[in-house]
């Protein structure tokens, strides 16, 4: 049994836990990021493992191709 924690956790919670790492990372973006500097700074800052951090940003790239086409042009 996994001890109860005040963040969504990857074993207990593993859908909330991904929804707060979309967010997370949803914020590196209006910070203007690039995707390493997010992933560097998630898993300084918010304990997150990279490979989980990158997972998530796939998806996010591949549900929203025009808006990350436009937010790489524009950096």
């Amino acid at each position: 049994m996994y001890l109860k924690h005040q963040l969504p956790c990857l074993h207990c919670q593993p859908h909330d836990y991904i929804r707060m790492v979309q967010h997370m990372i949803e914020r590196c973006l209006l910070l203007q990021m690039s995707r390493d500097d997010c992933v560097k700074a998630l898993a300084k800052h918010a304990k997150i493992e990279p490979i989980i951090s990158l997972t998530v940003w796939k998806e996010l790239l591949k549900e929203n191709k025009a808006f990350f086409r436009d937010y790489f042009q524009a950096r």
